[in-house]
């Protein structure tokens, strides 16, 4: 029997102040770091999400972005569908149409459309390779990179504070992140209507693959956090501000201390939402590993030691089908 989502969906109206907003200016002009640090680590405990506000990314180029990803996913499918993520191989880059992935397959069916790019060269392996850029709009693939480029820069001054939270020295990651994983994606996400149930929507509830997330999302809102106790919390818009949430691999390098925190989106708006995360993990073969910090007597080692790229391959093949014949490559 299934339920509406007034009963099986409905998750807890929260106002954003529930999920912290951190201002990081002090950590980009250097006059308070440890704070900053701080701040991010006690969140990290607890939370696992934050709004960072005063994060130096023009305003001019995040509408941009929003201007371009309506315009892409407003052609037709038939225009879009030219550039299908199946096309790209192991570089795993372009349009991923609706359906085409499901973060949580054995419980839902993920009602968006995606498109994927990252850095351009021309050898291809396991997330590296060439983009499969659209002709159209005219300016989306200049747009695009200069955003991927400022995500970088800002994830790799958060990553430094994350490390220095754990009393590690600021630059402890950057040996595991010379030549780092990563994806921009863009999202559309339809409205949903009537009798919504877990079957089907937006996002089904996973937690992320990697190390960082940096989401940008429009004023419909959708995105529900879950917390500690299993309640599902909102995420609502706050102007000029990103939501940060850290993913799996941090989880394993705090031995649990940060952890992985599952969410998932529901559009009731209305109507469409657009949002872009930015997906920062470590080298294809940088090995993850608890960090020293974070071992003790009253805190043993819970995992063994594994590679970032492998670990972000499996959970693709665990939400694509098509490559589900491939995983024995990697």
């Amino acid at each position: 029997m299934t339920q509406s989502i007034e009963s099986c969906l409905t998750s807890k109206s929260t106002s954003f102040h529930e999920i912290p907003i951190v201002d990081i200016a002090p950590l980009l002009d250097g006059s308070n770091v440890s704070l900053v640090a701080r701040q991010i680590g006690d969140i990290c405990e607890k939370v696992g999400f934050l709004y960072i506000k005063n994060h130096g990314v023009p305003s001019s180029l995040v509408k941009d972005v929003y201007r371009l990803s309506r315009e892409f996913f407003a052609q037709p499918f038939d225009v879009k569908d030219q550039l299908n993520i199946v096309k790209s191989g192991p570089t795993l880059r372009g349009y991923i149409p609706m359906y085409g992935e499901n973060v949580d397959p054995k419980n839902t069916k993920d009602f968006k459309e995606c498109f994927d790019f990252a850095q351009s060269e021309q050898k291809v392996s396991p997330f590296f390779g060439p983009n499969l850029m659209p002709e159209s709009p005219q300016e989306f693939t200049v747009v695009m990179e200069r955003y991927h480029e400022e995500m970088l820069k800002l994830a790799r001054k958060l990553i430094s504070v994350i490390a220095l939270s754990l009393g590690l020295p600021a630059d402890y990651f950057e040996k595991l992140q010379k030549k780092p994983i990563t994806i921009q994606r863009l999202l559309h996400y339809p409205p949903q209507f009537g009798n919504i149930t877990s079957k089907e929507i937006g996002i089904g509830a996973h937690t992320d693959y990697g190390f960082l997330t940096i989401l940008s999302q429009d004023e419909n809102g959708g995105l529900q956090v879950q917390n500690r106790d299993g309640a599902w919390v909102s995420a609502p818009p706050v102007p000029d501000t990103f939501i940060v949430n850290i993913g799996d691999l941090v989880q394993t390098f705090t031995n649990d201390r940060y952890i992985s925190t599952m969410h998932r989106v529901i559009n009731t708006s209305g109507v469409d939402r657009y949002s872009v995360p930015f997906f920062i993990d470590l080298d294809f073969d940088a090995v993850v590993d608890v960090v020293p910090t974070c071992i003790s007597d009253t805190s043993p080692r819970k995992y063994s030691p594994y590679t970032s790229g492998a670990h972000k391959y499996k959970r693709f093949v665990d939400s694509y089908t098509h490559l589900q014949d491939t995983v024995a490559e990697v």
